[in-house]
């Protein structure tokens, strides 16, 4: 059986977000998924993508950001499978910054060894064969360094940081996040698993760290039964706060109703606060190419256009940041 994207692609169909196998994924209540999000644009956030995948949908004005979410996409995916999803929860969440990356292209062996996007190799479904997952430890370091880089040069805490994903995604965000130096505000995994369940090691201090974790009771390519026991496993080594919200009829998938409450975790563990508002570096002391980013970010490049030398990139910002 060629697994495709068994654990995890998504399909665009206009203002709904399809989530699931690679063809055959759909998402249940097309309509109320329309009317989950607001339709309009947004008018707090702008979205940047560089070469080797990475979204970034962040605050236009850089210091308004106070917390970060990281979404990992499935098997099969890339970062733009899920950057609709992280534009939209921008609109009601505009303290937050989202950053999804894209896994590397790798034969994946259940696909008869098809390269694709993966976090890591799946060899089978089988808890046995799960134990293995080639790879996973370079995908944990990556999204360690995501959220490094971001205390390192932001000075935003570890408290303020959600990893969040989608089955395969879903699966990296357990096991990174509980086995960190720092505790983070929570992690949110979509028809997921935790991998690696015999080698997992919670963190000590980390047992308390929220996980809200979704998954649908009709889904034939992470079946229910994981879930139940990724939470039972996680639980049983010493996790404190582990809720698993289970959707009846839900295939591999997301309904509007596990957004809804996916959102309302997320409100929950990173609510506004401006005293965790990150510390933006000075104009006068950024290179040229920062400057630029910069002013991507803010949404401003059209004030910036015949521009041609340093000092003009700083006044831009410095007005923009002042007003």
């Amino acid at each position: 059986m060629l697994l495709h994207s068994a654990l995890g692609f998504r399909h665009r169909t206009h203002s709904c977000l399809v989530l699931g196998s690679l063809a055959t994924a759909f998402l249940t209540g097309k309509s109320s998924a329309a009317s989950f999000y607001s339709n309009s644009r947004m008018t707090t956030h702008s979205t940047t993508q560089t070469g080797d995948g990475l979204i970034t949908v962040a605050p236009k004005n850089e210091g308004d950001q106070s917390a970060l979410v990281v979404i990992c996409h499935g098997l099969g995916d890339t970062a733009e499978g899920f950057a609709d999803v992280a534009e939209q929860m921008a609109t009601q969440l505009p303290h937050v910054k989202f950053i999804l990356p894209t896994a590397p292209t790798q034969p994946v062996t259940m696909n008869m060894g098809m390269p694709m996007p993966s976090w890591y190799d799946i060899v089978g479904l089988d808890e046995r064969s799960n134990e293995q997952c080639d790879g996973l430890d370079e995908s944990e370091s990556v999204v360690k360094k995501i959220l490094q880089n971001e205390h390192d040069t932001l000075g935003l805490p570890y408290s303020r940081m959600v990893l969040a994903g989608f089955s395969q995604g879903a699966a990296l965000s357990l096991y990174t996040g509980l086995q960190l130096e720092h505790k983070l505000a929570g992690i949110l995994a979509l028809s997921g698993y935790v991998p690696r369940a015999q080698q997992l090691k919670i963190t000590d201090g980390l047992q308390d760290t929220p996980i809200l974790h979704c998954h649908g009771e009709a889904d034939p390519m992470v079946n229910h039964g994981m879930a139940v026991r990724s939470k039972e496993h996680i639980t049983s080594i010493g996790a404190t706060s582990y809720t698993l919200k289970s959707y009846p009829g839900l295939s591999h998938s997301v309904s509007p109703e596990e957004l809804a409450d996916a959102m309302e975790f997320l409100e929950e563990i990173l609510p506004a606060d401006d005293s965790f508002k990150i510390k933006l570096k000075d104009p006068l002391e950024m290179s040229v190419k920062e400057l630029k980013a910069a002013v991507r970010k803010a949404g401003i490049s059209h004030k910036a256009l015949g521009f041609m030398e340093k000092s003009e990139f700083i006044r831009l910002l410095q007005d923009h940041r002042s007003a």
